[in-house]
């Protein structure tokens, strides 16, 4: 998918993240493993790309890989994620990215759990969790 919904400028993307933030989503960084916030987090909801609030992945789909960053086995399907091939720092990784904003969200493995069996291994500086509304009394 090439054709994106959202496009700034690099100064537009600036005011609206954090300088890690915009490393992390604009530039292809990647925060500590282990040091991010959703990396251990299970409240159920919606991950959401900080760039441009699109809908991604889902608490549901979220599992423990032990490599220190958020997993999901899945996205939420209809092309909100891209893939790409990664080449960068002597490896061959596939590059995850919003397909609304081209934000950088991680790498895809194919060490994941079923039914995919693939880990989608996000930062989590690239989303914001919108938790589920409370239905209880």
């Amino acid at each position: 998918m090439t054709d994106r919904n959202v496009t700034r400028t690099e100064a537009e993307w600036r005011a609206l993240l954090s300088p890690f933030d915009f490393h992390v989503l604009r530039e292809a960084g990647t925060e500590r493993a282990f040091s991010g916030e959703y990396w251990r987090t299970k409240t159920p909801g919606t991950y959401l790309c900080k760039g441009c609030q699109t809908p991604l992945f889902r608490s549901e789909t979220k599992f423990s890989s032990g490599c220190g960053w958020p997993s999901f086995y899945d996205d939420l399907g209809n092309g909100v994620v891209e893939r790409r091939v990664d080449n960068t720092h002597g490896m061959r990784r596939v590059e995850i990215v919003c397909s609304n904003c081209g934000g950088h969200l991680g790498h895809v493995f194919p060490d994941g759990p079923k039914p995919t069996g693939e880990r989608h291994c996000v930062n989590s500086a690239s989303v914001v969790l919108k938790p589920d509304e409370d239905s209880s009394p």
